[in-house]
């Protein structure tokens, strides 16, 4: 019997293991794992470039490969691969302060600035780089990355884009899904004080966040869907798995999501953020409001929630505008800016926050609200700087923690 011709022979495989993704998702059931309530988990994604281009540089591969030495693993546990090469995620262990979760940063910060250093690389954090070609980067080694980029083709190849994700234990997986549904509303504030990513591919996009907007490429990216509990969200991801949308949950990057395995509620919306004070801020407002939704579900009052049409509205008037946007409230489409927002939303959460140990973490959302880093990186260039005076002013907040001041 003669042999199948390669792309037959691969059609034949590639059916098969459809089949069996079918039949695995059909009975599949989605456990959520309870975590402590409030504790806090923060990954931020870092930018590698040539002190003396300022450029994107490949060196993710060997400079985790130098940091794992002397783990059992030969993996650091705490910084990791990302989709490119030019990226390195540090991470924190589950943290029970804004605070705690600064220090571990740092530290894994400190660990990876050693090498870096030595090798003539610089590290920052925004949203995205200002000048650097996403075609001239390389894929990360790691299977998973080349999958998607072999599936998603171009949305995936252009993603040279860095954010901020923090996870929010919950204890369990009903408080999720209503947490999930009620944050949406405060994806406006997140993105707007988080948001620095005004230039790609050496122009000013005019949006304060373009990178919200790239990622939005992806399939299943972008806004959440909103569900009634958590059997709708786990109907929904096995249906996704049968269709073969997805592979594995894994592979719905929301904007905010349920993250089963952790027991947590997972915030994505963020751009990457330039200092680790501001960082550590805008984790405490995230942390803050996961427990204050939490409080509020036991003693069974409603949650707010807004149609879809405000929701995608409000996100873009963020990303278009940063804080400088007017936000709608209510169905009738009335508007308030966002740093009046921000400023209530302050005042709502302070008993949370004193609760929390991160009072003065939470406060410095309205310090960061005066000059986030989409106003800061354009102010460089209104003052007769060029796109790599930027690139050294991200890279001088990280390294010193201070923001810049013309």
């Amino acid at each position: 019997m003669a042999a199948p011709a390669v792309g037959q022979g691969r059609a034949s495989r590639d059916g098969a293991a459809r089949r069996i993704r079918r039949a695995e998702s059909g009975a599949m059931e989605i456990e959520f794992h309870s975590s402590q309530r409030s504790s806090l988990g923060v990954e931020m994604e870092l930018q590698i470039v040539d002190r003396e281009s300022r450029e994107l540089c490949s060196a993710a591969t060997k400079v985790l490969t130098e940091m794992g030495l002397g783990y059992p693993d030969g993996a650091h546990p705490k910084a990791k691969h990302e989709l490119l090469e030019s990226t390195i995620e540090v991470i924190t262990g589950v943290c029970q302060t804004a605070a705690e979760a600064r220090s571990d940063l740092q530290e894994t910060l400190d660990d990876l600035r050693s090498l870096t250093d030595e090798a003539g690389l610089e590290l920052l954090c925004s949203g995205t780089h200002p000048f650097s070609s996403w075609s001239a980067q390389q894929i990360s080694p790691d299977a998973r990355y080349h999958h998607l980029v072999e599936q998603v083709q171009w949305p995936a190849r252009r993603l040279q884009i860095f954010g901020i994700h923090v996870h929010v234990g919950v204890r369990s997986a009903a408080k999720a899904i209503a947490i999930c549904n009620s944050l949406n509303v405060y994806i406006p504030h997140l993105l707007g004080l988080s948001a620095s990513s005004p230039y790609w591919h050496g122009h000013d996009t005019g949006l304060a966040s373009a990178r919200s907007k790239i990622f939005e490429g992806l399939p299943t990216a972008g806004l959440p869907y909103q569900f009634e509990n958590w059997e709708e969200f786990q109907h929904f991801m096995k249906a996704l798995m049968s269709a073969d949308a997805i592979t594995t949950i894994r592979e719905v990057w929301w904007d905010i999501r349920p993250h089963p395995t952790f027991g947590t509620v997972e915030v994505r919306i963020c751009d990457g953020i330039p200092t680790l004070g501001e960082v550590t801020t805008v984790a405490a407002l995230i942390q803050c409001l996961v427990e204050w939704m939490e409080q509020r579900h036991e003693r069974g009052e409603g949650l707010e929630v807004q149609p879809d049409w405000i929701v995608r509205q409000n996100k873009w008037r963020a990303a278009r505008y940063g804080v400088e946007a007017e936000i709608i409230v209510d169905r009738e489409g009335h508007v308030v800016p966002l740093p009046e927002a921000l400023s209530r939303l302050a005042d709502e959460l302070s008993p949370v926050a004193r609760q929390l140990g991160c009072e003065g973490e939470l406060a410095g959302i309205l310090t960061i609200a005066e000059r986030p880093s989409y106003l800061r990186q354009r102010q460089v260039v209104a003052g007769g700087g060029s796109l790599s005076d930027v690139v050294d002013c991200l890279v001088a907040e990280l390294r010193t923690g201070q923001v810049w001041r013309a």
